[in-house]
Formats: structure tokens, C-alpha cells, sequence
């Protein structure tokens, strides 16, 4: 892990409150956890210069402390600044971003700026911590894991999107199904998403290269590298970001925005097939983040319940 990168802000549940933290805690190190009301952490990028240092400042003076042991299993990670009301935030992306789907090229810097496809991934509390099986429907055509940057927005009370930092996320989806008719794209995505606890807080990377491992039965049946930073896009961020933020339904005040930015080539392209219970490892060796979430496959719903006629 570079030491270059941005500070690290991470929201816990612990016993019967929530914290943040700050850093990533060395090997057998005690770990302080500082007290905060739901929705604070959000709050201090929009109520200060969504500093690093303004942020933390927000969020640590006078608050009540606790030291807690290193790997103390009553921490347990939140996804970065997730409102504990349900639907207060939205998991979206982009897709076809890298530039090794256009030819190795970059998007002109002149010229009108043609965005990528987008899609809705699911509200914010759809989304799957390190460890939590990631679900998807009983049949699927072709599963893909996908690991990403995920961008994070806090809008104001006038709406206004104010970027907190970054971390990472495995965005599976069916991409069989997608390519059996691109119009089924959002049947396609309706799969679970990892998204990791650690908010880097700094601009977007320009580089996030790691390794999958995918584990099945206990042995390692495929592996591949990434590159999910910002020189691996053929779109520009800020057009992308700029873009998605001029339509008013992701500006609502108080919302949260987690935005994917799209993946490299992955297991798929190699010739894989990802079957139920295999573990999906996500290994971003610039950042230092890794972990892990086995593939489940639902049973097939029971058919709806109809009213009488």
C-alpha cells in the first residue's frame, strides 16, 4: 500500500452505538472509536470544506471516546455514511468506462462529451459488506464480478452533491443476460453489490490495481488482475460525475450517492463461469483493501399472491 494515499474514515456499530475511526489499524494494535449521532459523518462534508482535516475535526471534538482491542468482534463496519433510514440513499454506475473497450483510447478533451450508459444498482442499503454473501436470482444466464471505485456524494439541504471520498466494491451482476438483449441491463444488475467499510478521503485514484481470486470447493479455479483508477477510463470522472449530478432525482436533499465506476475485464471474459458458492476475493493491492464474499443463488420466489377478482 502507497504510502501517499488519503487519510481513511471508517463508520462501526459497537455495542449500542455508532462510531467513526480513523486510519487502519496495524496488526494487534488497540483501535479509538469516537461517538457520533446517525447521519453526522455525512453531515461534516456538507457543514464544513469537506477537508480531511475539517472532517475529522467535525466528528472528534468532544465526542466520547472508547479504546477498543485489536479485532474486538462487537466492531463491526458500516457501509461508508449509509443513513440508517431506508431509502435515504441510491448504489448507481457506469458502464462500457474502460479504455480497453475503446480501443485503448481516451475521450477527447474537445469536443461535446458523450456520457457513458448509466444504470440503478438499488437503494444504498442494498448494498453487501465484506463477508456477506452477495445473492442473486436461482437461474442466471452468466454471473461477472466486477471489482470498482465507488464514488460517495452527500447533497445538502439545497440538494447540493458534495463528494466525501471513495472506497471500493465487486459489483456482480448477470452479464449473460445482458448480452442476450442489452434492454434486460436492469435485470441484469438486480444482484448483490460488496461495497468495503473504508472512505478514503481524497480525490478519486488515478490508479487502483489489484488481483480476484475466485475460490471453489477450497481451491482457487480462477484469478486475474485489475485496473479500476481513473487512467484505465476512457471517460473522464469529472464529465461523468457532472453529468449524472445535472439530473435533479439524484440531488434530493440529505441523499447519499455511492457511484461505481465501472470494471475492468474479469473472469467472464476469460472463459469462466462463477457457480453458486464460490468465493469472490477482491484484492486491491494499491489501496491496501481486500475481502471477500461467496456467491449465493436464490431459490425461485413462490408465484405472487393475486387479489381475488
Amino acid at each position: 500500500m502507497s504510502p501517499s494515499l488519503p487519510p481513511v474514515l471508517t463508520e462501526v456499530a459497537y455495542e449500542d452505538g455508532r462510531y467513526v475511526t480513523f486510519g487502519r489499524p496495524e496488526p494487534g494494535e488497540p483501535q479509538t472509536l469516537y461517538r457520533v449521532a446517525d447521519g453526522a459523518p455525512a453531515a461534516a462534508f456538507t457543514g464544513t470544506d469537506g477537508s480531511a482535516d475539517a472532517v475529522r475535526a467535525a466528528l472528534t471534538e468532544g465526542a466520547e471516546t472508547v479504546v477498543v482491542p485489536a479485532g474486538d468482534p462487537a466492531v463491526r463496519p458500516l457501509v461508508p455514511l449509509l443513513p440508517q433510514a431506508s431509502g435515504a440513499a441510491l448504489l448507481s454506475g457506469f458502464m462500457g468506462t474502460h479504455k480497453k473497450k475503446w480501443g485503448g483510447r481516451s475521450q477527447p478533451e474537445d469536443g461535446e462529451f458523450t456520457p457513458p450508459r448509466w444504470f440503478f444498482k438499488g437503494f444504498g442499503d442494498w448494498a453487501r459488506l465484506p463477508g456477506e454473501p452477495l445473492t442473486v436470482p436461482a437461474r442466471p444466464v452468466a454471473l461477472i464480478e466486477e471489482p470498482e471505485v465507488a464514488l460517495v456524494y452527500v447533497n445538502d439541504a439545497d440538494g447540493t452533491p458534495h463528494y466525501a471520498g471513495y472506497t471500493f466494491g465487486n459489483d456482480l451482476c448477470d452479464i449473460g443476460l445482458h448480452r442476450k438483449d442489452p434492454g434486460y441491463n436492469p435485470y441484469c444488475k438486480l444482484c448483490d453489490t460488496a461495497l468495503a467499510p473504508w472512505l478514503f478521503l481524497g480525490p478519486p485514484p488515478t490508479s487502483a490495481t489489484g488481483r480476484v481470486t475466485i475460490v471453489r470447493d477450497g481451491a482457487t479455479a480462477w484469478e486475474g488482475s485489475f485496473d479500476c483508477g481513473g487512467d484505465a477510463l476512457y471517460f473522464r470522472i469529472r464529465d461523468m460525475a457532472e453529468h449524472l449530478f445535472s439530473f435533479p432525482a439524484v440531488r434530493r436533499p440529505g441523499l447519499v450517492n455511492y457511484v461505481l465506476l465501472g470494471a475492468d475485464e474479469a473472469s467472464f471474459h476469460d472463459g469462466f463461469r462463477i457457480a453458486d458458492g464460490d468465493r469472490i476475493g477482491i484484492d486491491v493491492k494499491s489501496h491496501g483493501v481486500s475481502f471477500e464474499n461467496t456467491v449465493r443463488y436464490l431459490s425461485p420466489a413462490p408465484a405472487a399472491v393475486l387479489p381475488a377478482s
